[in-house]
């Protein structure tokens, strides 16, 4: 009996397993999930896998400035946006974020701003971050030729206090309407007695530490924001550069983990190693400036038909292939191309047409001098640039080759007179320049009275009111950039951007912006601290 109830148990078993093998999957089926492994009280929500801890190693050049507001070296900055914090950071999208603010104010005109200090915010020896620290970094800022830009159309800034809030801030007031002002206050905020120091105290998650064998970073482990971000090691190694070929080979062949470099710049060097890259949008912008105030060929609106066609003249393709090896954005209005104040539409209407150009400046007459012989439209250009010298050339030898007989004027360090003495006195018809523009792309420098970029006579109260117009409505760049187009006195040549090179995978979630390689965000939005207000009526 108990042999035959053996049986049929082992029969039961069989037929229940052979049944099961082709039966769809049952929905209730238990699926393991690993929450066995918990312990009492765990909550499975707040445990992340473990990683492998990050080793990081990052470029600094020592003999340039440490000072966020003032220093410009590539390699320095990119240690700063670890060290460092503004009111918001801005991502590459040119969408700002609120870091070291926790509030804000816009009056009904927009023409002043109020900032409110997060009272949480510390730097990294404890201190409190204070409205004077953000008002004496601003007027800082302000005076400085990295920053400065951003100012032309402030005209006070003040210490401020909401006691319904229970914040201090500081307010901003502006010769204009402003849509975007905010994008331009990413600035570093420092200690208000630390502006003009060598090595600041910051904000950031790291702070700068010099050891007996060398410079690091090391970790804030009371960091007042305790958010991830892309480096999370806890001591970040600082390598010794003074090039951007000595930094190249500390990429390649060294241990640096991420390079940032310039294609525009003389001392770019190619990368050729296995990377993950990024191209960044930097405002660089090079153009030609025509002298419209002191050149018998363009003072008094001569030549107007020769001016509205050099756009047409210029081969911007063929210059970034020859001379930036294919590494920069051309561009026929002065905006970015990869701003949202470019339209690609307008843009077309001013493209290279070599034989547009021909055909509408064929009755071009040079001037002749009392021998007879023809004067040369004079282009200067800044010769300790080899690559901006060579786009010189070239221009200079399209225009000629196209009946406009053009050479170069080509001073610079080395050279007896300075470029900038020259550029300063004006005796040149056309120039070759290079300059920054803000995120907001605006034009302002060039034409207000006394402006820091008016060489030649570029100063135009139209020109100035339209970007004023801008500046209040980013819809009014179409007219500022066609009203431009039509004058003439830029022509625009091409925008360059920063590469950003990572070896691959050493960071997470890597998404460089302008100036903030290790761009985060704190999880508020602007929405989320704007406050309503119809002050400023």
């Amino acid at each position: 009996m108990k042999k035959l109830t053996s049986l049929i148990l082992v029969t039961a078993l069989m037929l229940g397993t052979l049944a099961g093998c082709g039966r769809s999957e049952d929905p209730e089926a238990y699926v393991p999930t690993g929450d066995a492994l918990l312990m009492e009280g765990e909550d499975p929500a707040k445990l992340e896998p473990e990683r492998e801890p990050q080793v990081v190693t990052l470029a600094w050049d020592p003999s340039r400035s440490m000072n966020p507001l003032i220093g410009n070296n590539i390699s320095n900055r990119v240690l700063f946006s670890l060290m460092y914090q503004g009111l918001f950071a801005v991502s590459s999208d040119n969408e700002s974020f609120p870091i070291l603010c926790s509030h804000y104010q816009v009056s009904s005109d927009n023409r002043a701003y109020t900032y409110y200090i997060d009272n949480r915010a510390r730097f990294s020896d404890g201190s409190p971050v204070t409205a004077n620290d953000v008002l004496t970094s601003l007027e800082t800022a302000k005076a400085s030729k990295y920053y400065g830009g951003r100012f032309v159309q402030v005209i006070a800034m003040e210490t401020v206090r909401d006691d319904s809030l229970g914040e201090e801030g500081v307010r901003i007031t502006l010769n204009t309407a402003y849509q975007d002002f905010s994008m331009l206050m990413d600035i570093p905020i420092l200690k208000a007695n630390e502006v003009e120091t060598d090595f600041p105290v910051g904000t950031g998650a790291y702070t700068f530490v010099e050891r007996t064998n060398g410079a690091v970073l090391v970790r804030n482990p009371n960091w007042w924001c305790e958010r991830p971000i892309p480096v999370r090691a806890e001591t970040v190694a600082l390598v010794e550069v003074d090039s951007q070929t000595e930094l190249r080979d500390q990429f390649e062949f060294g241990d640096v983990s991420l390079a940032v470099a310039n294609p525009l710049s003389d001392s770019y060097a190619e990368y050729r190693c296995d990377y993950e890259l990024w191209n960044t949008d930097a405002g660089y912008f090079m153009y030609l400036g025509l002298n419209v105030l002191y050149s018998d060929y363009f003072k008094d609106g001569a030549n107007m038909n020769l001016r509205k066609n050099l756009t047409y003249a210029i081969d911007r393709e063929s210059i970034i292939e020859n001379n930036f090896r294919g590494m920069a954005y051309p561009a026929t209005l002065a905006a970015s191309p990869g701003s949202p104040y470019y339209s690609s539409g307008l843009a077309e209407k001013y493209e290279y047409d070599d034989l547009k150009f021909i055909g509408n400046v064929g009755s071009f007459e040079p001037i002749k001098d009392e021998k007879h012989n023809v004067k040369k439209l004079r282009l200067l250009v800044n010769c300790d640039d080899s690559a901006r010298l060579r786009t010189a050339r070239d221009i200079a030898a399209a225009l000629t080759n196209m009946g406009v007989p053009t050479g170069t004027l080509e001073y610079g360090g080395s050279t007896a007179t300075k470029y900038e003495d020259v550029l300063a006195a004006g005796n040149y018809e056309m120039y070759l320049g290079k300059t920054r523009l803000s995120r907001n792309m605006d034009l302002s420098p060039f034409f207000k009275g006394y402006g820091s970029l008016h060489y030649g006579g570029m100063t135009n109260d139209e020109l100035y009111e339209m970007c004023r117009m801008s500046l209040a409505d980013r819809g009014n760049y179409y007219d500022l950039h066609q009203m431009l187009a039509e004058d003439a006195r830029i022509v625009p040549i091409l925008f360059g951007y920063e590469t950003v090179f990572a070896k691959r995978g050493e960071f997470d979630n890597l998404a460089p912006s302008r100036d903030n390689v290790f761009f985060y965000t704190l999880g508020r939005t602007m929405s989320d601290i704007q406050i309503k207000t119809d002050y400023g009526k």
